[in-house]
């Protein structure tokens, strides 16, 4: 399964199990007191490690938490090879809106966006390493479908990944009320089916013109 590289940090090699405890203290600690508790003292303390240790790999508690949720969509959504763009495109689908709508998720999601509209070096970290990295991910599904050559007619893998996460966030940050689907808990079903058959339909001569 392709995967985007983690970034490189300066400093000593990390310890796969520190780095899991760290990132583990990080979520659950901001899921049981909000991110104005989070601290690193506490993030170090959870995780039963030093201050320091949390400070040699990232410069804030911003940070950390940002690493916890990249890690958390890849591992949750995934890039399985289902043989077609219609069904890789319904797993990402599903999967994508399932976790970012989960209420800690979403949480966390929109805490990790005000941060970066407030603290430009974050904000360009925000940008790189969560980003540019889900649009890479779904890049890499739709190229997959390019090269079968299943990619729906008169779109782009470029626009197709505008069109998905700029509903997810509108999602997310905007708080819009439930879509008239029977139930509360319908509704992200109801989004996903529409988004699906979207793009998943291609576009007849007469609608490029």
């Amino acid at each position: 399964m392709p995967s985007t590289p983690e970034p490189v940090r300066p400093g000593r090699k990390r310890s796969e199990s520190s780095r899991t405890a760290i990132l583990t203290a990080a979520w659950e600690l901001t899921v049981e007191l909000g991110y104005p508790g989070l601290t690193v003292e506490g993030i170090a303390a959870r995780a039963g490690t030093g201050k320091q240790t949390v400070y040699r790999w990232w410069p804030s508690k911003a940070d950390v938490l940002l690493d916890a949720l990249a890690l958390k969509a890849d591992v949750q959504i995934g890039l399985d090879d289902h043989g077609s763009y219609a069904a890789d495109l319904r797993q990402f689908l599903d999967r994508s809106f399932a976790l970012g709508l989960d209420p800690s998720v979403m949480r966390v999601m929109r805490t990790l966006m005000a941060q970066a509209q407030i603290d430009p070096e974050f904000g360009a970290c925000f940008r790189e390493q969560f980003l540019a990295r889900r649009r890479a991910a779904f890049e890499i599904l739709a190229g997959r479908a390019v090269e079968r050559g299943d990619f729906p007619a008169g779109r782009s893998p470029a626009l197709d990944a505008r069109i998905v996460f700029g509903l997810l966030w509108y999602e997310v940050l905007a708080a819009p009320p439930p879509l008239d689907s029977g139930s509360a808990d319908a509704a992200p079903h109801a989004l996903v089916d529409a988004l699906f058959g979207l793009l998943t339909r291609s576009l007849a001569p007469e609608e490029l013109a």
